[in-house]
């Protein structure tokens, strides 16, 4: 593995502003989007099975731009690449209120989807290039805050101005391209990529495989719950307003969470440890959840500890990755590790959309419950056993 640079102790807070709006925007446009997608579609008569397929493309999207994207940003630069890919969300953002057949709606998911995961990418790239090792876990617990409180504002939104008519589209699109300002105003911190990293794209897949695990499980939850938890709240008796605001509890939780769990990452040696506890806790939250969800205000206040915890996963997974690799080859990790993330965005809707249709509606909670279950058991073979690190 080639020599890594040197290190620099300070905080770039210019190309710190800019990743964090690329990720606010993200995080926006994904909280708004999936219930409001999945809830026009439930009141157009759609199945969850067909929800949860529509959902899915955004992991289709996610999984062919990861590979492409440090190729592209190597050729046109990491700054001209997010802009334009914010160029891309935004229109096909807009796209879906005009798209009145529902196959209309696959080509549009795909576009959007892989802008936004062009954006994951290269944000997190250019953040991790922006933080010292010794405050990494610091500063990517102030950038998954930013992140969960664009999920947080998404369903607050929702709530507020509904799913009828224009208005949640054009003000999804609009946070989309204000994004662009801050990028633009840091060009002159442009990460670069340089040359081409040492291994194959899907030997960074598996370098870490309890970090590209981790955040596997928490697309596939993330994207599940948000997509399909409108439904399910809808389904228990929660009107449409009462459903998006449970999920604003789970982003909130996200936004109290995550800088707390970086300043603990950075403490702790074994990550692994932390990992298993916060799968642990999604576990235990996921069994529960059809024993609370018939009360609203206990479900506010577990939801709010449960999703700060699951988010632990991003965390403390993108954490380690930086720690491990640079330049080229963090460049192609961070690729990596939104492509595990995307795999998660696929399996997670549709797995979740075909148990409620095969095991009721708790099926949501049982599909969660099974996803955290194949991580605790990964854990804790790696923790038991000690394989070799990465």
């Amino acid at each position: 593995m080639r020599k890594p640079p040197a290190i620099r102790e300070e905080i770039h807070w210019p190309a710190l502003f800019a990743a964090i709006s690329a990720i606010t925007a993200v995080g926006i446009a994904i909280g708004l989007g999936l219930p409001l997608l999945s809830i026009i579609l439930e009141k157009r008569g759609v199945s969850s099975s067909m929800i949860g397929l529509n959902s899915a493309m955004a992991g289709v999207a996610a999984i062919v731009a990861a590979p492409l994207t440090t190729v592209i940003a190597r050729r046109f630069t990491v700054v001209t690449t997010m802009v334009l890919a914010i160029v891309a969300a935004a229109v096909s953002a807009l796209g879906f209120y005009y798209a009145e057949a529902l196959w209309m709606w696959f080509p549009l998911r795909v576009i959007f989807h892989g802008a936004i995961t062009i954006l994951f990418v290269l944000s997190e790239f250019w953040i991790n290039t922006a933080a010292p090792p010794s405050r990494r876990g610091l500063v990517l617990g102030i950038y998954a805050t930013v992140l969960s409180l664009g999920f947080a504002a998404g369903p607050l939104i929702f709530s507020i101005i509904g799913s009828e008519g224009i208005l949640p589209f054009l003000i999804g699109s609009g946070v989309i391209l204000l994004a662009a300002v801050p990028i633009l105003m840091a060009r002159k911190e442009n990460p670069p990529i340089g040359e081409a990293p040492n291994y194959s794209f899907m030997r960074y897949v598996f370098l870490v495989p309890t970090a590209t695990a981790a955040v596997f499980i928490f697309g596939a939850v993330e994207s599940g719950g948000l997509a399909l938890f409108p439904v399910y709240a809808n389904r228990t008796g929660f009107t449409e307003s009462q459903g998006a605001l449970l999920l604003m509890m789970m982003g909130l939780g996200n936004v109290l969470f995550q800088i707390p769990v970086g300043l603990i990452a950075d403490k702790i040696g074994d990550r692994r440890r932390l990992l298993s506890l916060f799968a642990i806790i999604g576990l235990i939250g996921s069994l529960a959840l059809p024993y609370l969800i018939h009360d609203w205000l206990l479900s506010a206040v577990i939801l709010l500890f449960w999703g700060g915890s699951v988010a632990g996963l991003y965390t403390v997974g993108l954490a380690h990755l930086g720690d491990k690799l640079h330049g080229s080859d963090l460049a192609s990790a961070n690729a990596a590790f939104v492509f595990c993330y995307a795999l998660g965005m696929l399996v997670g809707p549709q797995t979740i959309g075909v148990a409620m249709d095969v095991a009721g509606d708790h099926g949501f909670a049982w599909a969660l419950a099974f996803f955290f279950a194949l991580y605790v058991a990964l854990t804790l073979f790696r923790i038991l056993l000690g394989p070799k690190r990465a």
